[in-house]
């Protein structure tokens, strides 16, 4: 049984609605699943997992949560090298790039993307959710 951790930071319930569809998809692959808050999360934790999920949504001027997220994007990140990874996260506005240069930093840390990312437009409709689970599915 393969064991996934879902990590993620979210400010108004968005970004976490989409974190449950993609343990609700892990599971349903039969995944033990292990949830965590960003600031909770360390690189001492990746060696534990065969998947990590990170959930951020996209803040300011299109880039991750400054307070919690980036700080444990940063120290993690390095320990990600052959790691089975996925990004999801939701954003209010602008056009996704957010996402694209975390998928480029994470791919040059040498994570692998189990799937495309995932990205929902305020809170997830049904197809993001749809995709989220298949994130889950893809990690497990």
């Amino acid at each position: 049984m393969s064991k996934i951790a879902v990590v993620f930071w979210s400010g108004t319930g968005n970004t976490e609605a989409m974190a449950k569809a993609v343990e609700e998809g892990a599971k349903g692959k039969g995944a033990e699943v292990v949830e965590y808050g960003a600031s909770a999360f360390s690189a001492g934790e990746v060696s534990k997992y065969d998947a990590i999920a990170f959930g951020c949504p996209a803040m300011g001027a299109e880039v991750l949560e400054e307070g919690e997220f980036q700080p444990m994007w940063d120290e993690v990140k390095g320990s990600l090298k052959g790691k089975k990874i996925a990004l999801f996260g939701s954003y209010g506005w602008g056009s996704g790039e957010w996402m694209d240069n975390w998928k480029a930093e994470a791919e040059g840390e040498g994570a692998v993307l189990a799937a495309d990312p995932v990205m929902a437009n305020n809170a997830p409709d049904d197809e993001a959710l749809a995709q989220c689970r298949a994130l889950g599915e893809a990690l497990a």
